[in-house]
């Protein structure tokens, strides 16, 4: 595709299961979540011949494998069962050191595998579901903001020394109001390499930003959600580098619509965008949008 000069690869995604097996952690061997998908050493040479630059994606916390093989790490109910959200998936528990490590060891096996960076995403809280109903066991006195700055402060401490820079994907709205899942631009800025906030104009709801249809504008959506990131990251080392939609939920994308998002990036100064398709079929011509 022409203009591409970065691919994105889940290490571990939103099932839970890594994408490599012989060198997955024992313990994700052991629950079942260690996959024959890829050999990441052989995946990062492939791609690093291309001259393109890898980034690995890891799944924190939302993690149904690992919370139904050690129900002891996950987010419990008042029963004492698993908490799942609303679409039956397992959470583990972002105040247990022991979730921290897993995903720790298994974001090192793809550092020395020869990944140039690990993106940390669904680090935060469950954002639906039974909320109510959650159980954290070992549960701090501190806001939760607190919890996943921590968390990627551990992370990053770790990684930076194997030679990756470490990143993290945050909510579009996380900028613009408190989620109550805790994610802070403002804490998280301070700590990584760089913040990539899924800024998809068809995501906002009617109003927001002012705007009656977020996504028939999706320029000035994107526009107006970057603003927000540049106050809150203001003081940060972090570099700000969005998701932007080449997808539409009412047909096929057009280049248009994806042009005006990546015009909006460039006005606010990223330092580049990430392109999301479900499917993996991109709109001809969108990377080299002018």
């Amino acid at each position: 595709m022409t203009g591409l000069n970065t691919i994105q690869l889940d290490i571990k995604d939103e099932n839970g299961e890594v994408g490599f097996y012989r060198r997955a952690p024992t313990l994700a061997r052991r629950v079942g979540a260690a996959m024959r998908y890829y050999d990441p050493a052989k995946a990062a040479k492939q791609v690093h011949s291309e001259g393109l630059y890898l980034i690995g994606r890891v799944v924190c916390f939302e993690d149904p494998v690992l919370s139904k093989g050690r129900p002891d790490m996950a987010i419990q109910t008042t029963g004492g069962g698993v908490w799942q959200n609303h679409a039956g998936l397992g959470w583990t528990n972002p105040y247990d050191k022991r979730v921290w490590d897993y995903n720790l060891r298994i974001a090192q096996s793809a550092a020395r595998a020869g990944f140039d960076e690990i993106q940390l995403d669904y680090v935060r809280f469950p954002s639906d579901g039974d909320i109510d109903a959650a159980v954290f066991p070992g549960q701090r006195k501190e806001a939760m903001a607190v919890t996943i700055a921590r968390f990627v402060h551990y992370m990053t401490k770790r990684l930076k020394p194997m030679g990756v820079r470490v990143s993290v994907d945050v909510f579009g709205l996380s900028a613009t109001r408190n989620l109550g899942i805790g994610q802070s631009p403002r804490r998280l800025a301070k700590i990584v390499d760089a913040i990539y906030p899924m800024v998809y104009p068809t995501h906002y709801g009617p109003g927001e930003y002012g705007l009656d249809d977020p996504g028939s504008v999706p320029g000035r959506t994107v526009g107006r959600s970057l603003r927000n990131f540049r106050r809150q990251m203001r003081g940060g080392k972090a570099e700000l580098i969005p998701w932007l939609e080449d997808f539409s939920f009412s047909g096929s994308p057009t280049y248009e619509h994806v042009r005006d998002q990546v015009r909006a990036a460039r006005r606010w100064n990223s330092r580049g965008f990430l392109l999301w398709n479900a499917a993996g079929v991109y709109t001809d011509g969108a990377l080299t949008a002018e």
